[in-house]
């Protein structure tokens, strides 16, 4: 399949679902919450779809490569989050453990796409040798 744009992207596609996922539970949080853990709950999932495609947006392999790390850290901090919410009896073990293994596949699926952006990069610089 041909990538024409970042909404081609599996990791996009995985991710958004997270976010719409992450969106729904987070509706269903206290009123104490609205402020707080909601916020960060709908930050970090919406700066995860958002670095990917801005990232694609992006001129430089490297660049790429470094707004998907943001992803990534946006990804590691949900789980963080949710961890909260586990704690606070806002969600049970079973719904936890779901998204949780989500966001691991998607973390994974984020590292092999930015290990292709890393060969890509190489690819198209190749080093010349030192004699030239």
């Amino acid at each position: 399949m041909k990538i024409a744009t970042f909404e081609d992207l599996d990791v996009w596609k995985l991710a958004r679902e997270i976010r719409k996922d992450i969106s729904s539970f987070a509706k269903t949080l206290p009123d104490s919450e609205k402020y707080l853990l909601y916020g960060q709950l709908i930050r970090a999932s919406r700066s995860v779809t958002a670095n990917i495609a801005e990232g694609y947006g992006r001129f430089h392999f490297q660049e790429n490569i470094q707004f998907c790390r943001h992803s990534r850290g946006s990804l590691i901090e949900l789980i963080d989050h949710l961890t909260v919410c586990i704690d606070e009896n806002y969600m049970n073990e079973e719904h936890f453990k779901d998204l949780k293994n989500r966001i691991l596949h998607c973390t994974k699926v984020l590292n092999g796409y930015i290990a292709y952006l890393k060969k890509a990069k190489e690819e198209n610089n190749p080093k010349k040798p030192n004699n030239q």
